[in-house]
């Protein structure tokens, strides 16, 4: 089910309605008020993702039953040892599932032009489950913590189930930890009426980004990179720039819409972007982009392999690993390796200077413009984030490279002038300046609408309505024609 969708406008209400003002009346003169408030979520989440393709819904009550399990045996081990099997063996089963579905095929496809054999036979040709990749991130967390002495494991199997299936961030997240998100399963939660308010602002501006930004972006960037070797490189460049803004709007909306809608049910999630194009470097850019996959990079694999705290070399040798790690994490392809590749090499100045935690502040603090100086670190490094997404889009290797190649060929702007002179175009870039402006001006804020009452002629109660309404309008009206989210590949 998607968030964009008919289907999701029509579940969401009526889940919320049930979860707070029918079911809610009868889980109280119950002992197991608790319980059956989790059940009722794991309910809907099953519902959510079983409309998809409900035969994937044996695979994840088995990764979380398995992963559940787990973390007992690993809390009731007799030795270090015995746990910390327990821990590999729920590692190597969730990877193990992960891999089948989402590798194999790459693999083997790969070993057999290697090797020059055919493929019939080889192939298992499994359609990728939507958000796996998320949620078994989320389960290995979970049994990871238990031995590190992080949480304890928790006995309640429905509430475990609720952390790992919570339908809003289930497809694709945040990437939510066990000790941030399983604890608000294993307490009461009572509706509050500010933060249902915030979410619903969280989740129109989600909506936004994603429909009227994103997928009209989509059009012009499909289009082109359809047709990449008939175009002149102004035009190749604006359609890396505007796949630069698809993608985050569509991203990023979805996260929006995920952290809106656990707050409408008394759910904190993190963030996942802190405004990330307006980042000063690159190591700024990466602690702003999907914030819950790059902190969970962090803490499982770049920390246990020594972090910062080891030489100059391994330093270099941990952050490309996290970085091919995280990029093959975004599928089986070369392409997505070599972006990760990309960004390590970016990193490399940064962390033979010691300079890749210079910029942990907001930029522009206190200010309302940047300097010139903090203008042109932002151009430069939104300019290094639009290469590395063209290597991101492109479907190999060949493409990518083929098509920078045509891109710094820039040619004349007589075919870039051509495609602004159509009303869409002009109108999707009206709108992706509309964003970068909201963004801006809230760029201290955990999303673009945030006490949005405060904004301006907006503490008027009778104006706000009148925008809720016009954006609603402009999402009928100008809304793409791209259903799917980017990340529900990954």
């Amino acid at each position: 089910m998607l968030f964009n969708s008919i289907q999701f406008a029509i579940f969401l209400p009526i889940v919320f309605l049930l979860y707070w003002f029918v079911f809610d009346s009868f889980i109280k003169k119950s002992k197991n008020q608790l319980r059956l408030q989790n059940a009722f979520v794991v309910m809907a989440s099953y519902v959510f993702y079983g409309w998809w393709d409900w035969r994937f819904l044996l695979l994840i009550a088995f990764t979380s039953f398995c992963s559940w399990g787990s973390g007992l045996l690993i809390a009731k081990a007799e030795t270090r040892k015995k746990a910390k099997t327990w821990m590999w063996l729920n590692i190597v089963l969730n990877l193990g599932i992960l891999a089948l579905f989402k590798y194999y095929d790459f693999f083997a496809s790969e070993f057999a032009e290697l090797f020059n054999v055919s493929t019939v036979g080889l192939l298992l040709k499994v359609i990728l489950p939507v958000g796996i990749s998320f949620y078994t991130f989320q389960a290995l967390s979970y049994s990871i913590d238990i031995y590190r002495g992080k949480i304890e494991p928790t006995k309640d199997i429905v509430a475990f189930f609720a952390f790992i299936s919570f339908f809003p961030q289930l497809v694709a997240g945040p990437i939510e930890r066990a000790t941030n998100l399983l604890p608000q399963f294993l307490k009461k939660r009572e509706f509050d009426y500010d933060n249902a308010i915030d979410g619903m602002r969280q989740i129109l501006w989600g909506l936004f980004k994603k429909i009227v930004v994103a997928d009209n972006c989509a059009v012009f960037v499909d289009h082109v990179f359809s047709n990449y070797t008939n175009e002149t490189g102004s035009t190749l460049l604006l359609a890396a720039i505007f796949f630069t803004f698809q993608i985050y709007g569509d991203f990023s909306g979805y996260s929006d819409i995920a952290i809106g809608t656990a707050k409408l049910f008394g759910i904190k999630l993190m963030r996942n972007f802190n405004v990330p194009y307006f980042s000063r470097d690159i190591a700024e850019f990466w602690r702003r982009w999907h914030i819950s996959l790059t902190t969970w990079f962090r803490d499982y694999v770049y920390i246990p392999l020594g972090g910062s705290r080891v030489s100059k070399a391994k330093v270099v040798r941990n952050t490309f690993i996290i970085f091919l790690v995280s990029g093959f994490w975004h599928g089986a392809n070369w392409t997505f390796i070599a972006w990760g590749a990309y960004h390590a090499f970016l990193f490399l100045p940064l962390i033979l200077t010691g300079k890749n935690r210079k910029y942990t502040n907001q930029v522009a603090e206190g200010r309302r413009l940047p300097t010139l100086k903090e203008t042109g670190q932002m151009l430069l490094t939104f300019f290094l984030a639009v290469m590395g997404w063209i290597i991101f889009r492109a479907e190999s290797i060949g493409q990518a490279w083929e098509y920078v190649r045509g891109m710094l060929q820039f040619g004349t702007l007589r075919a870039c002038y051509r495609f602004f002179t159509l009303p869409e175009i002009r109108l999707t870039s009206l709108f992706v300046v509309i964003m970068l402006v909201i963004e801006w001006l809230q760029r201290d804020k955990q999303h673009g609408f945030e006490g949005i009452e405060k904004l301006y002629l907006l503490h008027n109660k009778y104006l706000r309505p009148i925008l809720y309404a016009l954006l609603l309008l402009l999402m009928m009206v100008f809304g793409g024609k791209h259903a799917s989210f980017i990340y529900f590949q990954f």
